[in-house]
């Protein structure tokens, strides 16, 4: 009941931040960020998702490898595309997440193990992006002035520090326990492995990065003179509040923090939203290839039989399978 209750919370709120966001300034946003979006955007989106995405499954399969369950480049990569699949088009845009984990874990015989991988991946992942944010946001100049405007730096830093602050406190008070050591154990073998931090961080640099491109293509095609610069740090803050899970198949804080970054920008908040529309249809035309891996691996999945290799009985017992 509190599962339920929490999910349609999230999508509840999503629906709330897009419901205001057109009653403020109207339906005429939308429609013009869904019609500018053409072909050479839809090119350069799905060109630079196809990075991105590469350097994300490789982040993953240094977090799993960490935690034993490392798995091939290629089957990271199929999985990592479906996982963005279902989270550009489910609720709460974290059910891509859970589906990879799951089947993941299905194949190695490790759920919990998996669970943790990817857990860990998507953590530390946004844990680059929040530095990333926060250094782009002292070095270059707020586009509405000389310096950064205290809200977008204190929503930035108090992510990162609430992030830190959960760590340490499980660190602290759950070292004696085995959730504890488990804890400390995937931070140091999974995360902060000489053969693994070098490359997450390298990885979720260029993945971060490769999405702030197509923002600022998004913004490109909209017609908006605005030079690179002046837009990257928009970016940034739009797609670090796009990590808040409080959406509808990734619609709704996204377009809430471009419309008030573009705002306090002095650039309009209506232009804000048409650019983050763009983002958004970029974004969902560029996981495409996700649904052809996910409609292969159904036709290609064999039915339960009970025959199989031990790991895949053992970890097929009593646990639901995401299709």
């Amino acid at each position: 009941m509190k599962r339920s209750i929490w999910n349609w919370a999230r999508v509840a709120g999503g629906g709330a931040i897009l419901a205001v966001l057109v009653w403020r300034v109207g339906t005429g946003p939308v429609v013009d960020g869904l019609r500018l979006t053409t072909g050479w955007p839809l090119a350069a989106a799905l060109a630079i998702t196809s990075l991105t995405t590469l350097c994300c499954a490789w982040r993953w399969r240094l977090v799993a490898g960490g935690l034993g369950v490392e798995m091939p480049l290629r089957t990271a990569v199929a999985a990592y595309y479906r996982s963005q699949f279902l989270n550009a088009t489910l609720p709460g845009g974290v059910m891509g997440d859970v589906h990879r984990a799951v089947r993941h874990g299905h194949e190695v015989g490790d759920l919990g193990r998996s669970l943790r991988s990817v857990a860990w991946e998507r953590t530390s992942g946004f844990a680059v992006q929040i530095v990333l944010t926060v250094g782009v946001l002292l070095m270059l100049s707020w586009p509405a002035g000389a310096f950064v405007p205290p809200v977008a730096l204190t929503v930035v830093v108090v992510s990162g520090v609430a992030l830190v602050a959960v760590l340490l406190c499980l660190n602290r008070r759950r070292a004696s326990s085995r959730i504890g050591r488990a804890f400390t154990s995937d931070l140091r073998d999974a995360v902060l492995a000489r053969r693994a931090w070098p490359g997450i961080v390298l990885a979720s640099t260029v993945a971060v990065l490769g999405h702030a491109a197509v923002f600022l293509i998004a913004a490109r095609a909209t017609g908006a003179d605005v030079s690179p610069a002046r837009l990257l740090p928009l970016a940034l803050v739009v797609l670090t509040a796009s990590a808040v899970p409080t959406n509808i198949a990734g619609w709704g804080p996204r377009e809430g923090a471009a419309a008030w970054a573009f705002s306090s920008a002095g650039l309009g908040a209506t232009l804000g939203l048409t650019v983050a529309v763009v983002y958004g249809v970029l974004a969902l035309a560029a996981t495409l290839p996700g649904a052809v891996v996910l409609l292969a691996s159904k036709r290609r999945r064999p039915p339960p039989t009970g025959e199989g290799r031990p790991q895949e009985r053992q970890a097929g017992n009593g646990t639901p399978v995401l299709l």
